[in-house]
């Protein structure tokens, strides 16, 4: 019994006290910090660094970085030559990025 009522109030907290219910990506303000921040080694989903790990949706699906939790994941704690921007952008410019970047490879990266 008292296991329900913690399930209760764990879906009754998440429902009426989500921190990111009704959170939209600003897709311009992550187009803006991907200008800024990932271009000099991303530019159009490319990668200068290590070519065959690029921001193209079948290299995101083969190296499993095709979720937007992936992304931000990988933006915010870097991974081999890439930095970690966790503390240099906050939380929603790392966020807009990441769901940017997924756009972007969804549409093949044609503006």
């Amino acid at each position: 019994m008292k296991s329900k009522f913690i399930v209760i109030l764990t879906i009754v907290g998440i429902l009426f006290f989500n921190p990111f219910k009704g959170f939209a990506a600003d897709l311009s303000n992550g187009e803006q910090i991907f200008s800024t921040n990932c271009a000099a080694c991303h530019t159009g989903g490319n990668n200068v660094i290590m070519p065959e790990k690029t921001l193209k949706k079948e290299s995101l699906e083969a190296n499993k970085v095709n979720t937007v939790e992936a992304i931000r994941y990988q933006v915010t704690n870097g991974k081999n030559a890439m930095p970690a921007f966790g503390g240099r952008l906050s939380d929603s410019d790392i966020e807009d990025v990441a769901n940017y970047i997924l756009t972007q490879a969804e549409k093949g990266w044609n503006n």
